[in-house]
């Protein structure tokens, strides 16, 4: 949780962390300026070697911020200059190289999509810096096969209630009649309203279950906490001097990565759950919906998908429509379920509960260090 190192700012912290990425989005970009058109068969080899040397930038960034994770001033302004530079350069070079531009959007909303394009990318990738939201999505995967032994506890006890809501649906004609029309992008809609009350019903419950934490800061709680960290070395009984330390209060940001952490925790399960049902829909539609049978519902001769020429669109958008469904009405029951709650949550409370140890210890070491660097510091 980056959040909880003190001073953090975007210039200080943030930037030097975004600009492999940052880096990535620029030079991939470059792949609008190669002139496909005059290299005919060889463009995939021309496109091939910019992919390349796209990576082996990215990566050779993300070293260099490694070993220099801050920024000055006019290094941070040198960055936001050449990124800002990027809506400009890109089409004025592909016009150069190609005598054509082509923006995102094609001519929906023209030239400024390259702008909309570069804005949302930056923006994006300031979101998912500031907060640290790679490094949680790995920690939630990793923790997946714990998550899946209550996961599976709880969907058996809670798939009767889903298929009862279910399932006599996922045989209604109407249902079929509006999945074989539907698009696939107003299907993604649906699931995305899905996904955003899921997220909504989330946050709610998950903002109780961050007010339950306790600061225990006990210089033997504080010593277990810091083991493993590159605290570990600090003589806790010297800096409390066997006093409990005192509790510091989170700001805004910082509760919000606290709430990020359990949110990511949270819907990489439901995320698992879904693909589930989907398969479970799926091979149930397989099972007992016969080609004559979908035809009568839909009316029509439903169409067919081009990868499974003998599956029905209808039959995969009603699996993904009633999975989504599924994954949402879980993840509501999973956070009212007690028992579920008390089995799923305890182990991210010890996660969050040893952060803040640390995070304390951190901060009385600072608090330390920072009279005898002022004593030290020349007048």
């Amino acid at each position: 949780m980056p959040t909880m190192i003190e001073g953090y700012g975007f210039v200080s912290h943030v930037l030097p962390r975004m600009l492999p990425a940052l880096a990535f989005v620029t030079l991939a970009s470059l792949v609008w300026l190669v002139p496909l058109k005059s290299l005919g068969s060889e463009r995939w080899v021309a496109l091939a070697v910019v992919a390349v040397v796209t990576v082996a930038v990215w990566q050779a960034v993300s070293v260099s911020v490694r070993r220099r994770p801050r920024f000055s001033r006019p290094a941070a302004a040198v960055v936001l200059v050449v990124y800002a530079a990027m809506p400009i350069a890109v089409p004025l070079l592909q016009l150069l190289v190609d005598d054509a531009i082509t923006p995102p959007g094609n001519s929906t909303v023209g030239l400024l999509g390259f702008v909309i394009f570069f804005a949302v990318a930056f923006l994006a990738t300031a979101l998912a810096t500031t907060y640290g939201f790679g490094t949680l999505l790995r920690r939630a995967i990793r923790h997946l096969r714990y998550d899946l032994r209550n996961s599976l506890h709880v969907l058996g006890r809670a798939m009767p209630a889903i298929l009862f809501v279910t399932l006599f649906l996922f045989f209604t004609g109407e249902i079929w009649q509006a999945m074989n029309r539907l698009a696939w992008w107003r299907v993604a809609l649906v699931v995305g309203l899905f996904a955003a009350i899921t997220v909504l019903a989330a946050s709610t419950r998950l903002r109780d279950e961050i007010g339950r934490v306790e600061q225990d800061l006990r210089p033997s709680v504080l010593e277990a906490a810091c083991k493993g960290t590159p605290l570990a070395a600090v003589p806790i009984d010297r800096l409390t001097d066997g006093h409990t330390l005192p509790a510091t209060r989170l700001n805004r940001r910082q509760g919000r990565n606290l709430l990020v952490m359990l949110a990511i925790r949270q819907l990489v399960q439901a995320a698992f759950i879904g693909v589930a049902l989907f398969a479970f829909f799926l091979l149930l539609g397989i099972a007992v919906v016969m080609p004559e049978t979908a035809e009568q519902w839909i009316g029509a001769p439903p169409v067919y998908s081009t990868l499974w020429p003998q599956m029905p669109v209808a039959l995969l958008r009603n699996s993904t429509l009633f999975a989504a469904f599924g994954s949402m009405y879980f993840a509501v029951i999973s956070m009212t379920d007690a028992e579920h709650r008390r089995e799923f949550f305890a182990p991210i409370i010890d996660d969050v509960e040893r952060t803040l140890a640390v995070r304390a210890v951190y901060l009385a070491v600072r608090a330390t260090l920072k009279p005898s660097h002022s004593e030290s510091t020349p007048a």
